[in-house]
């Protein structure tokens, strides 16, 4: 199946630039807008190439044992479109969830029809991951628990970049590259992605506006967590889909080889900015819960395996307050 994302769409994206062809794991191996010109309007979707094939451990090896339920369904952007259609649309706390994704299911197929398959068993994918637990940075918290009351679907922004309309400077990969830098200790996932901010590949800079949409702010205690859905294929063609593709060490990867690393600091910096505007007493060091990346494809229910106390399927990343902090500087006025 194709991958279930359309290509990378960050302000930094080249323009034009074709998508590097899949390359998952292997059995059992499981922006160019330059300073001087006009301020633009860029979108932040959903991003681009799946991860480098990772090699296996011993330790894992048990993860190929578990199958994805949702590999069931199709590859390519219109199921990922009709999943994120269905998760916005359902009530998680339903009593009767079965019940309510057939509802809403129905729903997106009648507005948008997809050949997803056999319905009840992508209903069945979809109910697994709703009631898989998220890990630690949210104490375990499914999507099950989550009331309506306690979430905010699709909301979306717009940012100026180093002033907007009235450019006061330049952004570039390389001071947000910084940032993490400053910030991140060596062990954090995503210490090493400073490096990929180096890309030639990347636009030298860009200013203007950033416009995009967080599919989900959940509400945790005191603290909001952001969540985004992804329903990539990450095995190899012809390969069948398991925990193993799903395991921490792969979706590391895939958050820092398609840029997901970007999206994520970007929606951050949105739901920083969204939260200091809007809660009294703001403080990004309590309000910020952190991120969680759901490549809907390895959450399998309540038995999902997990690797060191994490959830197959279930990126998790709590940014630091002072990086939060110094990146929606950097994003207002540019490289110090």
């Amino acid at each position: 199946p194709a991958p279930a994302d359309p290509p990378l769409a960050t302000p930094f994206a080249p323009v034009g630039s074709p998508r590097p062809p899949a390359a998952s794991p292997s059995a059992p191996a499981g922006p160019s807008a330059a300073a001087d010109s006009p301020p633009a309007l860029f979108s932040l979707d959903d991003l681009g190439p799946p991860a480098d094939p990772l090699p296996a451990s011993a330790t894992e090896d048990a993860l190929a044992a578990v199958p994805s339920i949702l590999a069931a369904g199709p590859g390519g952007t219109e199921f990922g479109t009709f999943a994120h259609t269905v998760f916005e649309a359902t009530d998680f706390a339903a009593d009767d969830l079965d019940a309510e994704l057939a509802r809403t299911v129905g729903a997106a197929l009648a507005r948008r029809p997809v050949d997803i398959g056999d319905r009840a068993t992508i209903i069945a994918g979809l109910r697994a991951a709703i009631e898989t637990p998220l890990g630690p940075l949210v104490g375990g918290l499914r999507l099950r628990d989550v009331r309506r009351e306690d979430r905010l679907d699709e909301l979306t922004f717009e940012l100026p970049l180093v002033g907007g309309d009235e450019p006061t400077g330049e952004l570039t990969p390389a001071a947000i590259g910084a940032v993490l830098r400053a910030h991140l200790a060596p062990g954090d996932p995503l210490a090493g992605y400073a490096d990929r901010l180096e890309d030639p590949e990347l636009r030298a800079s860009v200013r203007g506006y950033l416009t995009g949409s967080i599919d989900l702010v959940v509400r945790v205690g005191d603290a909001f967590a952001i969540a985004d859905y992804k329903t990539n294929w990450l095995a190899a063609p012809g390969e069948a889909l398991t925990a193993w593709h799903h395991r921490p060490a792969a979706l590391a990867a895939e958050m820092e080889h398609a840029h997901y690393g970007l999206q994520a600091l970007l929606y951050t910096a949105a739901l920083h900015r969204y939260l200091r505007w809007r809660l009294r007493g703001y403080d990004p060091e309590r309000h910020l819960a952190g991120v969680l990346y759901l490549f809907v494809r390895g959450m399998t229910g309540p038995d999902t395996p997990t690797v060191d106390g994490t959830p197959c399927g279930v990126f998790a990343w709590r940014p630091p307050a002072p990086l939060v902090l110094a990146l929606s500087d950097v994003l207002d006025r540019g490289a110090a």
